[in-house]
Parts: structure tokens; C-alpha cells; sequence
């Protein structure tokens, strides 16, 4: 049965973005839209975007560092290992569990990290790199995004996005525990 969800897998991975390109193109076209044109529109918007967004970013980052430094990171980590023992979570992804909603950059350094340390086809290293895509900067995303466009009660963003964090990493864990069956 593993074998036949990790050949499903590794088939839906090899087609997926590919056919999700082919779709939007395909719908753009029946629809009559200049798909090029649009796509260069936004392309415009984006980098503005990314321009109005660089003081929000800079100090979300300057915020981490300090978490991070501050001993903060480890603190959290040895109070939470006992929980993640007991689901299954190896200790060594629990880091990058924490720092995702915060950080794409900082949780990118603790994947690499992780991939170095284990390799990219052990359990921990699947298991992050599937943490890593089953998650969202949530915190990242509200200061950054929520700030540039002047919005300051964020109301239900934020629980709303831990806890889609949280069913990631979990969802995550799951399927890595099924896929080596453990």
C-alpha cells in the first residue's frame, strides 16, 4: 500500500505544475485574455509591491534575529519535545515547525540545515521539506502584507493562520509517517 501511494506521489509531483500552467493558459485563452499582457501587468504591481513592503520586512527579520539569538528558540524547543515525542515529531524538526510561521528565509536555513545533517531522503529530511511546503510565514505575511496596505486589526488572520500551521505540520507528519510506515 506504500508503495503504491509513494508511485501516486512521485506521478502527481512529475505532472502537477506543468498541468496547472497548461490550465491557466488554457483558460486564459477562452476566455480571450491577453494572457502575456496580464501577466507583465502584474508582474509591474508585484515589484511595487515589493518596494512599499521593504521596511515591514526589515524589521519582521530584525524581529527573528533577536528570537532567534536571545535563546528564545531553544527555550521553546525543550519545552515543547515532550508533545512532539509523543505524536512522533523528531525533535530536530521542531525548530523549523516553530520558525515557519515566522520566517520562508530562517525556516529555509534550518530545512538546509536539516537536508545536510540527515539527507535529503531520511525521514527528518522529507519530513521538513514537507513541513516546509505544508506551511505559510504566517506572521510574515500579516506584517508584511497587512502593513504595506495599511491595515492594523488583523481580527481573525492570525489564529486563522496558526492553526492552518498547525494541520500542515501535522498533515505533514502524517504523510512522511505513512510513506517510510511508521
Amino acid at each position: 500500500m506504500a508503495d503504491l501511494f509513494r508511485s501516486l506521489i512521485n506521478i502527481i509531483s512529475v505532472f502537477a505544475i506543468p498541468l496547472f500552467i497548461l490550465i491557466f493558459l488554457g483558460w486564459g485563452f477562452a476566455k480571450k485574455v491577453k494572457v502575456y499582457e496580464v501577466f507583465v501587468e502584474g508582474a509591474k504591481e508585484g515589484f511595487q509591491v515589493s518596494v512599499k513592503i521593504i521596511p515591514y520586512l526589515v524589521a519582521m527579520l530584525f524581529a527573528i534575529g533577536i528570537f532567534r539569538a536571545s535563546g528564545a528558540m531553544d527555550f521553546v524547543v525543550a519545552a515543547l519535545s515532550p508533545v512532539t515525542t509523543l505524536i512522533g515529531m523528531p525533535a530536530d524538526v521542531l525548530p523549523l515547525a516553530l520558525l515557519r510561521p515566522l520566517s520562508g528565509s530562517g525556516s529555509m536555513g534550518l530545512m538546509t540545515e536539516l537536508m545536510k545533517t540527515h539527507g535529503p531522503d531520511s525521514f527528518v529530511g522529507v519530513l521538513a521539506s514537507t513541513m516546509y511546503g505544508s506551511s505559510e510565514t504566517t506572521f510574515y505575511i500579516v506584517a508584511v502584507y497587512f502593513g504595506s496596505v495599511g491595515i492594523k486589526n488583523t481580527r481573525h488572520a492570525i489564529p486563522a493562520g496558526l492553526i492552518a500551521d498547525l494541520f500542515g505540520m501535522l498533515g505533514a507528519l502524517f504523510i512522511v509517517r505513512m510513506l517510510f510506515r511508521i
